[in-house]
Order: structure tokens, then sequence, then C-alpha cells
């Protein structure tokens, strides 16, 4: 918990300066806060004088800001747009018993997890989930979260890792791209555009290296965020792209993507729920836990 000092705004005098700066006149933000004319002049003289310096140049019936009142002001909009934020989350949960907050690999969460939510969603009302997406791991002891679905190599420390599924990659392409580009061996894959996943650059080295085949140009190509993209990219004949099998059953039912090889490439490390001690406290996480893990093992 950090504690207030002197040196402190508080909220009304943040809400009043930053409805001058950006109104540039204390009766224009005295109406917008429905207070009077006088108390935003209150609040400003306050804080700048808790700050000990002038926030305004006061010209005429105008008030400009000055260097550190600019400095402050990117600050205080930021700061007030949290707690907005915090305001809203807190209203759209009230009357649950628990919110689990949890942090997913985006094209995990878009294709697998969704999709597949409502499931455990009808049985389990009462916990409702908070869900960013996130493709770095979490530090829980810094990072808001109740838990995380991440690939693990190992366990991280202070944390307990529930292993969901494993990952095996393919190399997917359009048929069209196949077409003008045709593969009669895995030799050929490497004339194909290729398309890089820039959080997992080492993909196309591996799978060459794997298929015992020269890796020097496969770097070169469109380069995209996550899997989500590199499919979507896939999909519209932009190149070949490697990714896990999961993720592209769909389009590869319909056709809109094909193997372009038979090869299939194991990862190392599977995909797992990630969570610290304390989330077990929270109702309803155990559940939750439970059915993931059968769903992920069933693989439906």
């Amino acid at each position: 918990m950090i504690a207030r000092n002197s040196y402190t705004p508080t909220i009304n005098e943040l809400l009043a300066f930053a409805a001058c700066a950006r109104l540039g006149t204390t009766t224009r933000a005295a109406e917008e806060l429905n207070l009077t004319q006088s108390a935003i002049s209150r609040s400003i003289n306050a804080l700048e004088d808790r700050l000990g310096v002038r926030l305004f140049h006061r010209v005429k019936q105008r008030l400009l800001l000055s260097d550190a009142g600019r400095a402050l002001y990117r600050e205080a909009e930021s700061v007030l747009a949290d707690i907005d934020r915090a305001a809203v989350t807190v209203m759209a949960f009230g009357g649950h018993s628990a919110v689990l907050r949890m942090a997913v690999l985006p094209t995990f969460a878009n294709i697998w997890l969704i999709p597949r939510l409502s499931d455990f969603q009808a049985r389990e009302p009462a916990l409702t989930f908070d869900i960013v997406s996130r493709l770095t791991p979490v530090d829980f002891e810094t990072a808001p979260y109740d838990a995380a679905i991440q690939r693990a190599h190992q366990r991280p420390a202070g944390a307990h890792a529930d292993p969901l599924m494993d990952e095996t990659l393919v190399v997917v392409a359009a048929p069209s791209l196949l077409k003008a580009y045709p593969v009669r061996d895995e030799a050929d894959i490497a004339k194909l555009p290729l398309l890089q996943q820039a959080t997992r650059p080492s993909l196309w080295l591996d799978w060459f290296r794997d298929a015992g085949l020269d890796s020097r140009t496969i770097l070169r190509g469109a380069r995209f965020e996550h899997f989500g993209m590199v499919i979507n990219a896939a999909a519209a004949g932009m190149g070949a792209a490697i990714v896990p099998e999961m993720l592209v059953r769909q389009e590869l039912e319909a056709e809109r993507l094909v193997l372009a090889s038979e090869r299939r490439l194991e990862s190392e490390a599977p995909y797992c729920l990630i969570y610290p001690e304390r989330s077990l406290e929270i109702p309803g996480f155990e559940r939750f836990r439970d059915w993931l893990i059968g769903r992920a093992h069933k693989r439906s």
C-alpha cells in the first residue's frame, strides 16, 4: 500500500486542475464539475502550494499551462482515466461472489477458450471472468492477475502450473498460394513467402532443422505479433505459416488452409494453467481449473 504524502494531490484538486487545463478557464471548469468558480480556484491554489510550482500562466481571462503544468496534466489524465476504469469495473462485477482475473495468450483465448467458456459459466454463474490477452509471462507478485494460460517449459517459481495440452506445430497455407507455388517436397517450402510470428521467431528455424534442410533464408517475410494475425494472413494467401494445429482445425476443415507438409513439430513447452497459491481461495476457482483441464484433455 502506498502511503499518501503531504505533496500527493487530492482527487478534487486533480479534477479541478484537469478541467482547467482542458477548458482554459475556472468558469468553464466549474460548470463541468458542477462546482462554484471559487471552489475551483481554491483547489488550483492549494495544488500549486502543495507542489511548490506554478501550473498555469494567467493571461487575461485564460489559464495557460506552464511547463510543469503540462507535465502534470499528462499524468493526471492517465490517473483519472484509471480511476474511471476501476469504478466501472467494480460496478460491472457488483453482485457476483467472485472475479477471476486471467491473462491468456490472445489466439488461444479467441479460438479455443472463449468458445468453450459459456459451458462453464452456465455451471458457475457466480464466478465472473476478467480476461486480458498477454503474450509475455506473468509475475503474480506484481501483475494484477489470479491465473494465466501460457506455455511453460517448467513450473514458475511460487506458482502452480497444471498442464492442459501439448503443442503440435504444422505448416499451412492457402490453397491459392500452393497453386501458385507448387510444393513437391519439403525443400520447396523454403521458396514460399514465409510468415513470421514475432514472439516465436525461431519456429521456422526449428522446423527446417527438424527436416534436415538449409534454413539460412527462412527468417525473411512479413512479421506478425501473434498467431491469430499469422493465421489470418495465411488464409488471405500472404504466405505459408507454422502454427499450432489446434488453432487451425476449423480452417483446415473448411479448406481455407491446407497442410503444406505432413511433418509435425512437437513443442517442448505445453500450454498450462498457471496460478499462485492464493487463487485457490477464490470461490469457484478449483471447479474452473478442473473443468478446464477436463476440456483440454478431451480436446473437445
